[in-house]
């Protein structure tokens, strides 16, 4: 069988982070004798060679090469593909892992798209990634039609005829940035680029120990060295123009602006952010016409500013300002509707924990466009966010609480101008969103976990992301429980700051039904159970009932149907086995979806008592274990209070 993919992975004294990454090699859909992982060992002074060779020796579709250190990570890329026998080659970091069906996933994309470089969606723990990017999937993607230069990490797969017939290898040698130059290169010589955004490809990790080589503290002088070579390469393929400028601006405002900006830039030592500082306003003047900065932000061309015209001391004090900006987003309304969670928020910028204000009429820019002292660059910023309303947006961000795979669902917006003092003006976004359980994550299903909503609110000169919460004053508008596309979707809060969150198919025990009451159930006459439930079904869901109860022999199992009642409720109707419930007391649990694996069957606070003679009274749950040991621990002790009460009065009396 011809090997499709060749993982490539540089290894150096990965310690027990590499464990993930060789796992996630032995999950992969794709079948053993359709892909290869080729471990290369750049020296490693720990028990890694070992434990690769051991590996090695088990799995014939793993090898190991070993050398002596090389200094950085271009070398073993290298080595790896002269001895890859791929069509495709996937570079992979040893501290990193891949999701299940990536290989296959990715290879089967880029064939079909006649793709020579592949990307595959990322998920960043404790790391940025791409956001962007992968808001859809994008077969023909280029750097004129797509944010691809947002992605610039070498976690991508390549054609390897592409790689032989461009001679693209990476940089060597104890550098930075060589993923820089090789990832930019391919992207403007591929002859197609195809973007997967429906899976998550790759999870990029920060480890515990912080000791990432991206982590780490560079040498200013090396590095902004290593970075003009991957702007070399954008001005020896592109032409000068707006498109170079658009991807020269990458570096300009990620590797010089960003770390410039707000906590990153005052969380450094005042003597190392000084150097950098300097560096990063050589190759500013050096490199970068006005048509660069210029496409910023308003915010980063303050920065950008200040870098040029070497304005230290106020860099810092904008910095300083900047970090007290936060947006917040406020939930108005929660509903299920046409299958859909309906989301309604407000969201707005604060500052030291009051909205924003803004004055109404949009002026303060200076005439050239540079502010002249932090005033005057607030007011520009305020400008700048009024006359560019029409343009702000807020997104609705999904976040897998254990993965951290984030996708964004756009907003509907009404932009509102609202009257504050002396004056001034509010500048609320007023959003509706509804997520889709079964097409939420970029098309394709949420997956069973806690999903976590942020807003991310684009105004004037900011865009920053805030969980979706607390409702004014703990409003809590919560919707209940709901079965969409065979999956069980609970609503809630988190218990420390009130913020919303979504449990897909975590349920065990409960659907938290609170509300549900006695007055909620009837049974007719000839057994058939009417139950109206606080749970959203969007069709006709068949369920499957089991009735545990005091009488001996094992569970009682039915079968019934959820169908939609008024609001967001439902009705369950399932027929009773009265003549096998008589003269004991039976508790229900539901399988909302019995087809899916393994049944769950989730308990309702409720309970049938049947008598002998047929006759059903509904009751609610019981007084759990623990609450009655408590309730007769109270009551034996208020016993004996009273008793030895008694007995001093008695006494008293004699």
């Amino acid at each position: 069988m011809p090997v499709k993919v060749s993982v490539i992975v540089p290894v150096y004294n990965p310690g027990p982070y590499i464990e993930d990454c060789i796992a996630s090699m032995l999950r992969q859909s794709l079948p053993p004798d359709e892909f290869e992982v080729i471990f290369v060992d750049d020296g490693s002074t720990d028990g890694t060679p070992v434990r690769l060779d051991t590996l090695a020796a088990e799995h014939p579709h793993i090898q190991v090469i070993h050398q002596e250190n090389s200094g950085w990570s271009g070398k073993p890329r290298n080595v790896g593909i002269e001895a890859s026998r791929g069509e495709f080659v996937m570079f992979v970091d040893n501290d990193d892992y891949l999701g299940d069906a990536a290989l296959e996933r990715m290879y089967e994309y880029g064939v079909a798209n006649k793709a020579d470089v592949i990307v595959g969606k990322m998920a960043g723990k404790g790391r940025p990634v791409p956001v962007e990017l992968f808001r859809r999937n994008h077969p023909h993607a280029t750097v004129q039609n797509a944010p691809l230069i947002d992605s610039l990490t070498p976690h991508k797969m390549v054609r390897r005829a592409f790689l032989d017939r461009t001679g693209l290898r990476f940089p060597e040698g104890r550098r930075r940035l060589e993923d820089h130059v090789f990832v930019t290169e391919a992207y403007l010589r591929a002859d197609n680029v195809s973007v997967l955004s429906d899976y998550v490809c790759y999870y990029h990790v920060k480890r515990d120990d912080g000791s990432n080589a991206g982590f780490q503290r560079f040498e200013p002088v090396g590095y902004f060295k290593n970075l003009r070579e991957a702007l070399d390469v954008v001005e020896q393929y592109t032409e000068p123009g707006p498109l170079r400028d658009r991807l020269l601006r990458r570096w300009l405002r990620v590797e010089m602006v960003d770390r410039m900006s707000g906590r990153r830039l005052l969380a450094m030592p005042d003597d190392y952010r000084r150097e950098l500082f300097q560096e990063i306003r050589g190759v500013v003047l050096e490199r970068f016409g006005p048509g660069v900065a210029a496409g910023l932000r308003p915010g980063q061309r303050i920065v950008a500013a200040l870098i040029r015209e070497d304005r230290y001391d106020e860099l810092v004090a904008y910095a300083q300002w900047e970090i007290g900006i936060a947006p917040k987003a406020v939930p108005t309304a929660l509903e299920w509707r046409d299958g859909g969670l309906r989301v309604t928020f407000t969201a707005e910028y604060h500052s030291a924990g009051q909205a924003l204000t803004f004055t109404t009429d949009g002026t303060g820019a200076p005439a050239d466009g540079i502010p002249r002292d932090l005033d005057e660059a607030i007011d520009w910023l305020g400008a700048a966010a009024v006359n560019g309303f029409g343009k702000a947006t807020a997104d609705l961000v999904l976040r897998d609480r254990a993965s951290s795979a984030s996708f964004l669902h756009r907003a509907e917006l009404t932009r509102e101008r609202v009257p504050a003092e002396d004056g001034r003006i509010r500048l609320v976004l007023r959003a509706t969103v509804t997520v889709d359980p079964a097409a939420a994550a970029g098309g394709g299903p949420l997956g069973t976990g806690l999903w976590d909503a942020y807003v991310r609110v684009g105004l004037g000169g900011w865009s920053k992301d805030c969980r979706l919460g607390p409702a004014p004053g703990h409003g809590r508008p919560t919707p209940p429980p709901g079965v969409v596309a065979g999956r069980v979707v609970l609503p809630y809060w988190t218990k420390q700051h009130q913020n919303f969150s979504l449990d897909v198919d975590r349920a065990t025990k409960s659907l938290g039904l609170t509300a549900l009451t006695p007055e909620d159930a009837a049974v007719s006459g000839d057994g058939l159970l009417s139950l109206a439930l606080p749970l959203y079904v969007a069709d006709r869901t068949d369920v499957r009932l089991r009735w545990t109860g005091t009488a001996s022999g094992g569970p009682l199992q039915e079968t019934g149907t959820l169908t939609p009642a008024d609001g967001n409720g439902s009705l369950l109707r399932t027929g009773l086995p009265l003549s096998a419930m008589q003269g004991a007391v039976w508790r229900p649990e539901l399988c909302l979806a019995p087809e899916a694996g393994t049944p769950r069957f989730l308990a309702l606070p409720l309970a049938l008592r049947v008598s002998r003679s047929g006759d059903v009274e509904v009751s609610g749950p019981p007084v759990p274990g623990p609450v009655r040991r408590l309730l007769r621990t109270v009551r034996r002790f208020a016993g004996a209070a009273r008793r030895r009460m008694t007995s001093t009065d008695e006494t008293r009396r004699a």
